[in-house]
């Protein structure tokens, strides 16, 4: 196992099912942001055969095990369509690690900007499910804002006010910001040639924002080009990251690299 220390971030190269029962204790991880293999339609060195169901349940059990109470695992994944029908495996992991005692705390959706391939046997698929399980309660949060639609109008609102014919009339304005919605819009313009499944850095650095606090210690086992770690560093969380493919841990570690060094030229 080689493993790789960058300021505040840990590198394992790795199976991250060995890595996690060798080297994280019970409740060490606050937030886990991680985008799994989807059904082998990823394929490193030629295949991903080992991807079963055993061994995803396997992955799912260890991030319960290592996730603090209160803390949070964000499961980014898509299915593959197979005879035109989808496998549902994402709904499946989603059920099994409610098994293992996460709550669905919600089901969100990563919508993508970009024209997908036409194929005319069905609606082509444009947005992935990110599943965020949470293990305690109530789990840390801030939730992100947006602008809101109609800010600092004034709305009337009619309602019925005790009898059948009583009306009361409410006026109120308008906030100038309200809670984001669930589902989350990206481009696709992130650099494919550090890793064929690549999702966008403001992706991983919204969850990162929603899910943990600064000093948090942030999760990838599927680390791949390192994204997640990346966005963790910058937004001055700690992070562990696990990757088995010896050719993008590499661009991982150049790239957690050149996030401290970023880091440290803000601060």
């Amino acid at each position: 196992m080689r493993v790789e220390t960058i300021g505040n971030a840990t590198l394992y190269l790795g199976d991250c099912l060995d890595v996690m029962r060798d080297m994280l204790p019970d409740g060490s991880v606050d937030l886990t942001v991680t985008s799994p293999p989807y059904d082998n339609l990823r394929t490193y060195n030629g295949t991903l055969n080992d991807w079963t169901p055993e061994k995803w349940q396997a992955i799912i059990r260890e991030l319960f095990r290592v996730t603090k109470q209160g803390g949070v695992v964000v499961w980014i994944v898509g299915d593959a369509t197979i005879n035109g029908s989808e496998t549902g495996t994402g709904f499946r992991q989603a059920l099994y690690a409610m098994e293992c005692g996460f709550r669905l705390h919600d089901t969100m959706i990563y919508s993508k900007a970009s024209q997908p391939r036409q194929n005319g046997v069905r609606y082509e698929q444009q947005f992935e499910y990110m599943f965020v399980w949470a293990k305690g309660a109530q789990p840390k949060r801030s939730l992100l804002r947006e602008p809101s639609k109609n800010a600092c109008k004034t709305v009337k609102r009619t309602c019925r006010d005790g009898g059948k014919d009583a009306l009361a009339v409410s006026v109120s304005v308008v906030a100038a910001e309200k809670v984001k919605g669930n589902v989350w819009f990206y481009g696709t313009k992130e650099n494919r040639t550090l890793h064929p499944a690549i999702y966008p850095e403001a992706l991983a650095r919204d969850h990162i924002l929603s899910w943990s606090n600064p000093g948090d210690v942030v999760l990838d086992p599927f680390l791949g080009s390192g994204t997640t770690g990346k966005m963790a560093i910058l937004e001055g969380r700690r992070f562990i990251g696990i990757e088995r493919e010896p050719k993008y841990f590499d661009i991982a570690c150049r790239r957690i690299e050149d996030a401290q060094r970023q880091g440290r030229l803000i601060a």
